[in-house]
């Protein structure tokens, strides 16, 4: 899996978040996208994603050297982050069901939930979960996607000692041979990337 951008610019308005922009993301490296806070990391990464559209120059996508539809990609990828909303009226098993009729789990539900330490509330509507179980939730939810390609966006947003360890854990152990990309001011969240990205080398 490899994705690549030529001279790809992001803009709001008349302000260019990233400009000249060109990088190849490939299968089985990690990725760290560093920036300060508004430096429009999570900007990047929607990009990346296809969940945001660039302004200028192009991506493009292949998976063993086959070009990837941009309507395709999607199914290729993972995502976590602290913007991305749960269907808080289903409980935990619920969520994780449904997500599965869109893209396959690499573990079941249940396996999954107590992966995250969430096994006591897996008959709980997501509404009455605390910020942090929320974001172990997500966190599971993209590790245990079987895609090529993860994203995270601030993973350790929310997250206590005790889920900032999950979070490490779940990097040792599911990270490998995929294309993780990671969007972070914090170190302790991207330590594990072999390359890095700083967002403030493609302003305008």
């Amino acid at each position: 899996m490899t994705i690549s951008l030529q001279n790809t610019g992001k803009r709001f308005n008349h302000e260019w978040i990233f400009r000249n922009f060109s990088y190849q993301f490939n299968l089985g490296n990690a990725y760290a996208i560093t920036g300060a806070n508004g430096a429009g990391k999570s900007t990047l990464l929607q990009v990346l994603a296809g969940a945001t559209l660039h302004n200028e120059g192009s991506i493009t996508a292949s998976m063993n050297g086959a070009v990837i539809a941009a309507e395709k990609l999607f199914n290729y990828i993972a995502i976590s982050a602290p913007y991305l909303e749960l269907i808080e009226e289903m409980t935990a098993l619920e969520f994780l069901d449904f997500h599965a009729n869109f893209k396959s789990l690499t573990q079941t539900p249940a396996n999954i939930l107590a992966a995250v330490d969430l096994s006591n509330t897996a008959n709980k509507q997501i509404r009455y979960y605390s910020s942090g179980m929320k974001q172990r939730l997500k966190l599971a939810q993209a590790f245990f996607t079987n895609a090529p390609v993860l994203l995270l966006d601030e993973p350790t947003t929310n997250l206590d000692a005790a889920g900032i360890a999950i979070y490490l854990k779940l990097v040792q152990e599911l990270s490998k041979n995929r294309l993780v990309i990671v969007s972070s001011n914090n170190v302790e969240e991207y330590r594990f990337c072999n390359k890095t990205i700083a967002l403030s080398d493609y302003k305008k």
